[in-house]
């Protein structure tokens, strides 16, 4: 590849706990960089985390992502100091706003000025993280910890923003240590998300930022990719309904998940990953799609890409 891609692959968050824990250890064996747990409606991301990743040890472990609503910044900074001492500090922290529909109609919480929100939430999660004593006031979220959250030899993870528009791009770069995308095709992330953040961790002084891009992946035969498409736009279907991922849609000029999606043999989805990597990823996080063989051979070219 033309620069390092630090490769990896979301892990099944919708079974049994020791069925996730062979899954992630064949990961593991597999050499790949890291495995993300996203937040859903199934298991909790963390706990899981926590369970799983004590259990098989090398492989680093990320959430993508733990919505930021419904947990007060000290109560997030101790789950994830929790799973820092239960896996060795293997954890990347990935965190999100959600979506409007979500925060307020299963919620009941208000999602007005979410940008401003999520840099007030920042503005605790991040000292807290560091074993700080934190007294912040903001207008919606207010920390005041008289003590620092004692966890014994867990260290601050790094800390990923959901940020797809402008205003959180700013954020990301300037306080955190990058973003994580979904349904963002590779031209977006080279031309939009890439060079924004970068310029704003620029302007703070800050280290270059990671940029954690995750996108279905099928390894499929030429007579078998209608069936894959049709497939990935149904399992994804929600996704073109919610506004943010329906502007990165737009922006690729993607009509639907499948065409953002590496769709293809091992040799064109193997350059659909180094384009990402040339167009300003650090990373690649594969959401396999597909039959049972067809995610084998998708988890062999991961296999293949991470210990290239």
């Amino acid at each position: 590849m033309a620069k390092t891609l630090r490769i990896g692959s979301l892990i099944e968050v919708n079974k049994p706990v020791p069925e996730t824990v062979e899954g992630l250890r064949r990961l593991a064996e597999a050499g790949l960089d890291h495995a993300f747990a996203s937040q859903i409606f199934d298991h909790d991301a963390l706990t899981l985390l926590a369970v799983a990743g004590a259990q098989v040890p090398g492989i680093m472990l990320g959430t993508g992502v733990v919505p930021i609503y419904p947990r007060h910044p000290m109560v997030l900074a101790q789950q994830a100091l929790t799973v820092q001492a239960a896996t060795g500090n293997r954890l990347i922290l990935g965190i999100g706003l959600s979506h409007q529909v979500v925060v307020e109609n299963i919620w009941g919480l208000s999602y007005e000025r979410p940008a401003a929100y999520m840099r007030e939430y920042l503005a605790s999660l991040l000292p807290l993280l560091r074993s700080e004593v934190v007294h912040s006031s903001g207008e919606r979220v207010t920390t005041n910890a008289f003590m620092p959250i004692g966890i014994p030899a867990a260290e601050p993870p790094p800390v990923l923003v959901a940020a797809l528009g402008d205003a959180m791009l700013k954020l990301a770069g300037t306080v955190a240590d990058g973003t994580i995308t979904w349904m963002t095709g590779a031209g977006t992330v080279e031309s939009h998300i890439a060079p924004r953040i970068r310029a704003a961790a620029e302007a703070a002084g800050r280290p270059e930022p990671r940029v954690v891009v995750s996108l279905p992946v099928a390894i499929t035969a030429e007579a078998d990719r209608a069936r894959v498409v049709e497939q990935i736009n149904a399992e994804l279907a929600i996704y073109p309904t919610l506004p943010s991922y329906k502007a990165m849609l737009d922006k690729e000029g993607a009509q639907g998940p499948a065409d953002v999606a590496f769709i293809g043999d091992e040799e064109s989805v193997a350059a659909s990953i180094q384009k990402l990597a040339e167009g300003g990823a650090t990373d690649f996080v594969a959401a396999p799609a597909g039959d049972a063989g067809e995610r084998r051979r998708a988890l062999a070219l991961l296999s293949e890409l991470a210990r290239g």
